[in-house]
């Protein structure tokens, strides 16, 4: 039996319109053939001849039509060329390096120039924390202020002394799994960081990680 090709047309339709039915304002002069109830063709009359029934690639065509004039006109790419110079300029910058190398047992921070030449080197030593107590979370978070407060104080960030340069970009390298690895994003995300967060650009893990290598240290035994 012959299908009507209109028909045809609809169902398939009908079934991409009920994964998508945003697309159904699209289609003004085909929502009686498209909408998402079914509907039960009427049987012709005797009396009256039976329409022409138009072929199914005018359908088609006239359906890929009316899509393709309600789409949006695509971006201007030369709209790139018109910005401002101090953001292409900005992107050309070389960006400086905080480290972040944390272990179970200490966490040490530095700050290096675009060429890794250090600028600012700490670790929880420095703030007095002896033996055990330099892997703890709160030394590694008193030593992530006491960064971003040097950082702040020496000048880097706004008007920095006449050898170094300001930082404009700053690159975050995380390295190791200990404690202080969750205290420094606390103080990047904090007010403290708040001066060096939007200089970020790029955030990297440089965690070493060995494919076979050498034999480990044996495990260490306790009681």
């Amino acid at each position: 039996m012959e299908t009507n090709p209109l028909l045809r047309l609809s169902l398939i339709a009908r079934s991409c319109l009920q994964r998508r039915p945003t697309l159904l304002p699209r289609l003004p002069q085909y929502k009686r053939h498209l909408s998402l109830t079914p509907q039960t063709a009427a049987p012709p009359s005797q009396d009256q001849p039976n329409p022409p029934r138009p072929s199914f690639s005018s359908s088609l065509s006239a359906l890929s039509s009316s899509l393709g004039a309600s789409r949006p006109a695509s971006p201007n790419l030369n709209a790139l060329a018109e910005l401002p110079a101090r953001f292409t300029a900005r992107a050309l910058v070389p960006p400086h390096h905080l480290h972040i190398y944390s272990t179970k047992h200490n966490t040490h921070i530095s700050l290096t120039r675009p060429d890794r030449s250090p600028i600012i080197v700490v670790s929880t030593g420095n703030l007095g924390f002896k033996k055990a107590a330099r892997g703890t979370y709160d030394a590694a978070y008193q030593l992530g202020a006491y960064m971003m407060k040097r950082i702040r104080d020496s000048g880097l960030l706004t008007n920095p002394p006449s050898k170094e340069k300001r930082i404009d970009r700053l690159e975050l390298i995380l390295r190791g799994f200990g404690d202080g690895r969750e205290a420094i994003k606390k103080i990047l995300l904090g007010s403290e960081g708040m001066l060096v967060r939007p200089r970020i650009v790029r955030v990297t893990d440089a965690t070493r990680l060995k494919f076979g290598g050498t034999r480990s240290k044996k495990p260490r035994r306790l009681g």
